[in-house]
């Protein structure tokens, strides 16, 4: 499978609409079909990968919602994804991509980085902002995914100063890049070309949060 196809949509819509476990396993048949599919291509998607960067593994999100902690009991996600994890240690960052009718969109970056991180990242920020912001400056940065995105605190982070000229970035709690995708887009011969593009153009930002990450603030490896 090089594309996704209608019928995949269909079916999560359906599955929007009857998210049931009656519905469910009388049509489990078709969401096994749809699923293959949608593997496949992501399993196209790990092999472009590999030419451009390291990957370690590929994991395939299962259907089945975890409702214990949630107000929504609904059984099932009316959405498949996939992520794709760098290889080793001093490779830092990670591949996200989500098809869903209407909402549709690959991820990559940092979601919930341990407090070490999180500071040597502000840490970093606070030395100085040269590279990162001729990073998420640049056109193709731009072109893929318009912003760095991210939670932010309100104020300064304790210890920082409030005043800093780079203040927004040293606020930050999360820093994601993103892209949303059409219906349309999604269903088109290109789609995969299209999400290994973006992906190909997150590397400059993991390779400088990467070295960040594997560093101390001397710029020393901290990596075994």
């Amino acid at each position: 499978m090089t594309s996704i196809e209608k019928s995949t949509f269909d079916f999560l819509k359906a599955l929007k609409v009857n998210n049931n476990r009656e519905w469910f396993t009388e049509n489990k048949p078709q969401f096994q079909i749809e699923q293959q599919k949608v593997k496949e291509c992501y399993q196209v998607l790990m092999e472009r990968l590999k030419i451009h960067d390291t990957i370690d593994r590929f994991k395939f999100f299962r259907i089945y919602r975890d409702v214990r902690f949630s107000k929504d009991k609904t059984p099932y996600k009316t959405h498949f994804s996939g992520s794709f994890s760098r290889a080793t240690k001093k490779l830092r960052g990670g591949y996200y991509l989500q098809i869903s009718p209407g909402g549709s969109f690959l991820a990559g970056g940092f979601w919930e980085p341990n407090k070490e991180d999180l500071l040597r990242i502000r840490k970093e920020f606070e030395m100085d902002t040269t590279e990162i912001r001729a990073i998420i400056n640049n056109k193709t940065f731009i072109k893929h995914f318009k912003k760095l995105e991210g939670t932010a605190l309100k104020t300064a982070p304790r210890g920082f100063d409030k005043e800093h000229p780079d203040i927004d970035l040293i606020r930050m709690k999360q820093f994601i890049v993103t892209r949303n995708f059409t219906d349309k887009e999604v269903l088109a011969s290109n789609f995969l070309d299209e999400v290994d593009s973006s992906f190909k153009a997150m590397r400059p930002y993991f390779n400088y949060m990467s070295e960040i990450l594997t560093t101390d603030l001397n710029g020393e490896s901290i990596i075994d």
